[in-house]
Formats: C-alpha cells, structure tokens, sequence
C-alpha cells in the first residue's frame, strides 16, 4: 500500500471504510473489479502485497449493500491481528464490528454475532456456533477465508464454505502459496467454489514495482569427519535391513539416505495391511527398525550430533520397545555410534551448520532474525549455542512444548521491541502470528513444501530488502530438498494458470470479456 491520495473510484465506500493516506494499488482495484465481475475468487499474491486490503474493500462493498462481512484467519493471534487493523479502517461502532474467537462464551457470542456488520473470526468458533444454530448466515454478502490453502479436508473452512454456497453468499479465498498439485488446487477451488482466479508473481509488471527484494542464499556445509564416522557405523546396519526389505517386495531402493519420507511411510501403510501375518510381522521388524535408523541418520547428518542423541536415547528410555527398535539399539555399531556421539559432544564438537549459522548471525548483529527449524531438539541446540556466543536470542514454540498463547505473545511482543534479536522458531512460526518483519531469515533445513517455504520467505522482505539463507548440508536430503522446493514454488504457478483456463471454460463468458487476463 503506498502512501499517496486515495484512488476516487472508492469515495463511494468513505462512509464505511477511513482509507486516509492508503493508495489501492492499480494491481489491487483490477482485482476487486474482477471480484466484481466474476464471483467466488482465488486471490493468489505473493506476501506483502496488500491481499488483506481487497478483502477489506469487498467487505466494504458488501457494507453498501446493507450486508454483512466475515473476514475468517486460521489462529487466533492472525484474527486479533486482522481486528486491530480493522478496527483503524472500518468507520463501525464497537459493536458493529465483532472479534469471535473460542475464548468468547457462546451465549455472549450469540448476540455479538447478531448486531455486528463486520466478523472478524476463526473458523472452528463459527463452524460451531453454525453446527449449533447460533449464528445465522443469513445477512451475510461476503465470507473471506485468509491463508485459504487450508480449505481442504476436514478443516473448518470446508463447512463454512459449504454453509456459504447454500446460500449464494460470494466467497473471496486469500493466499500466498495454494500449493504445487493440481490436485491440492482443485480441491481448494471445490472446496471454496470458485469461479475465478487472480494471481500475480513478483516478476508481473503490474506488481514488480512494489516488490522488496528477497536476496536467496543457500549456503553449503560439509560433514565433519566425526559426523561421518558416527554415520559409517549406522549405515551398515540400515543398508542390510533395506536389503531385505527388497528381497521382500519392498522399497526399491539402493540407498536409504535417500528414500523419500513419504515413500518410506506409504511402506510401512502397505506392510501393515498383509493379511498374512508371518510374512507382515517379518517386514514389519525390519521396516520398523529401517525406518528409526533413517531418521536417526537424517538427523545426524543435516541436523546435529545433539539431536541425534536426544532421540537415540529417547528410544532407549521408551517402556514399550517394538522387536525392531529393540533389536536397533542391541546391534554393537549402533551402540558404537551413540559412544562416539556423546564423546564428540563433551569435547564441544557439533554440526558444521552450527558454525555457518553463527558467522551469519555475526554479520547481521543488533538486527532481526527468524532461524526456522523442524526440531525442539534442534531448537534447543540453537540457543544454546547462540547465547553461549553472547547472541540475545529465545525458542519460539506451540502448545505441545508447554507454551501458552499468552507465553507466544510476551516473546513476539519482546522481539519486536528488541528485548532480542533471534527468534528460533518452529514451524508455528511460518503463518498465523502476528510477528514483525526481519532483516534476514534462515532455513536451519531445506524443506520440501512449496507452501512452507514460502510462508518462511515471507517474514522477511515485506517493507525493505531481506536477505534467505539455506544451510545444506552437502550429500543429504538436504540437496534433495532444496531442489524439490525451487521446483515445485515454480510449478505453482503453472497449475493456477491451468486450473483458471479449466474454470474460464466452465464458466459462460458474456462476449468481448476474458476470465484468462486474471492471471498473469
């Protein structure tokens, strides 16, 4: 959004919207035209680019038509987040304009629902208060599902979507990344009955000039000698046991380093389903014990020699110990293995990425960063690290370690006063929460998933360049990963584009008018 005279074709909105020195983008009034025109619509835009302002646009369309408007976000803080902001925007009342999320009492929000104009929500409170009958859709013009990747499956937005379409009320989906397959993409367009799709990548002309430069760098780091004799001592034993997973029908694969993991649970699915149970408990011994030595290896090699032992000797410490994870930590090489770990670690040696991570960090001192990483084992090790090297920096993880929303929201509010300066940050991090853009974010692993990847990216960049590193580890999943990712975040847009021509036939397009120009 730029800070010029607002564009006039919005003056008739004034009366329910306070633009004040917010320009709506030309890129941004050809979408909601084209929201116009055309119905249920798929925003696709890379992050930064202002999709919430055209959600608040069509909600103020909505507003003219004496409808009302639900603007829905997946967690809690996004929606406290979007409320706040609406809060600046939206010429309402306090009770025209309504945050509903689970911590409201459901009587309480029965009659909030009832005298708000604008919503602003999580899904699961308004899919209950609709499954119960306490809400009524009945008035309502527009439902937005933010970060609408999620409407497949189960999720909430599948049934308020469904509730939607009942009723014929218009639909807008807003996201950064739908997703690589065709298949996941359909289902998002099903799911959301959409009719039409607008989407921009940051090469378009129309968006490039107000794109912040995102500075890709992915930074190779070799195994330690130590990491590969630990490595060396398990890879025998995991090579033997692929061995006979082949003889049996399973897995053909040379080497187990690189099996996909998706792949390797699909076995374990298909093993399980044998009827005969002789041959299924012999695959399933030896598939247990392939799939524990395979992420104790990963782990290893692209992770660190901590999170390596975290887990080994969480399997130690487990009551109930399967044949095949017994028969594991029975072998003398894997036992060898954990030895030589715990050695290295008291002589203070670690991942080669720990060092790279550090001379990175250096180079950013006093300003802000985000490091994502997949495990707390990995998490922990990061800080550690980092504080012992006088690095002011703090985990950042869910509810399953312990932490509160309230605990989530001290650290994010501390972080952006810059109480410190590195957030480690699981996956919690990637969407969903209020957190301030950085100077620089780090990818402590590649990882596979198109839409992952690009809710990471998107931390950073949004206001002023910023800088992504990569940490690979050479010879490990992590270079397949990392080809897997680019990969697929460029097939993105190649199924968006299909799928809307797929859509532009469905749809009966009145003469001299294009759905196609929609997406660039």
């Amino acid at each position: 959004m730029e800070r010029n005279e607002p564009l006039d074709e919005f003056d008739e909105l004034k009366a329910f919207i306070n633009l004040g020195d917010i320009t709506v983008r030309t890129y941004q009034k050809s979408i909601i035209d084209s929201i116009k025109r055309n119905g249920n619509t798929l925003v696709v835009l890379p992050t930064g680019l202002g999709k919430t302002m055209i959600g608040i646009i069509i909600i103020a369309e909505s507003l003219s038509k004496n409808k009302k408007g639900i603007f829905l976000a997946p967690t809690k803080p996004l929606a406290e987040q979007h409320y706040d902001n609406f809060k600046k925007i939206f010429n309402l009342n306090e009770s025209e304009l309504a945050l509903i999320i689970g911590s409201v009492q459901k009587k309480k929000r029965s009659e909030i629902e009832k005298n708000a104009k604008v919503i602003v929500a999580t899904p699961q409170t308004i899919a209950n208060d609709l499954k119960d009958a306490v809400f009524s859709m009945d008035n309502v013009g527009v439902v937005i599902f933010d970060e609408c990747h999620k409407a497949v499956g189960k999720y909430a937005y599948t049934y308020i979507a469904n509730e939607c379409n009942i009723r014929d009320i218009r639909i807008l989906g807003l996201t950064a990344s739908p997703g690589s397959k065709k298949e996941r993409v359909n289902a998002i367009v099903e799911s959301l009955n959409i009719k039409n799709i607008e989407a921009r990548v940051t090469t378009d002309p129309d968006v490039a000039m107000y794109v912040k430069q995102k500075h890709l760098h992915n930074v190779f780091v070799d195994k330690t000698d130590t990491i590969k004799r630990i490595g060396n001592l398990m890879a025998p034993e995991a090579e033997n046991t692929l061995r006979t997973l082949n003889k049996m029908g399973f897995l053909r694969f040379k080497r187990f380093d690189r099996i996909p993991k998706g792949i390797l649970i699909d076995a374990g699915n298909q093993i399980s389903r044998i009827k005969a149970s002789n041959y299924r408990m012999g695959a399933m011994f030896s598939y247990v014990k392939l799939l524990n030595l395979s992420h104790a290896y990963e782990l290893l090699t692209t992770e660190g020699i901590y999170p390596f032992l975290v887990y080994m000797r969480n399997m130690q410490n487990k009551e109930n110990k399967s044949r095949g994870v017994e028969s594991l930590l029975a072998n003398k090489n894997i036992q060898n293995a954990v030895t030589e770990a715990e050695a290295a670690l008291k002589r203070g040696e670690e991942h080669g990425k720990i060092i790279a991570l550090i001379d990175i960090i250096i180079h950013y001192r006093k300003r802000s960063i985000i490091i994502f990483a997949q495990y707390r084992s990995t998490i922990k090790m990061i800080v550690e690290y980092l504080t012992n090297n006088d690095i002011p920096a703090k985990a950042f993880v869910g509810k399953k370690e312990g932490i509160t929303q309230e605990m989530q929201k001290n650290i994010i509010q501390d972080f952006r006063n810059r109480v410190f300066d590195v957030l480690v940050a699981s996956s919690i991090a990637e969407e969903g929460l209020d957190i301030p853009t950085v100077d620089a974010v780090i990818f402590y692993e590649p990882i596979p998933s198109e839409i992952r990847n690009i809710q990471r990216k998107g931390r950073t960049g949004r206001f002023k360049d910023g800088d992504i590193y990569i940490l690979v580890a050479r010879d490990t999943k992590d270079e397949v990963y990392t080809y897997i990712s680019l990969q697929r975040e460029k097939k993105m847009m190649d199924v968006v584009r299909k799928i809307n021509t797929e859509l532009a036939k469905k749809v009966k397009v009145p003469k001299g008018q294009s759905l196609l120009g929609a997406v660039k």
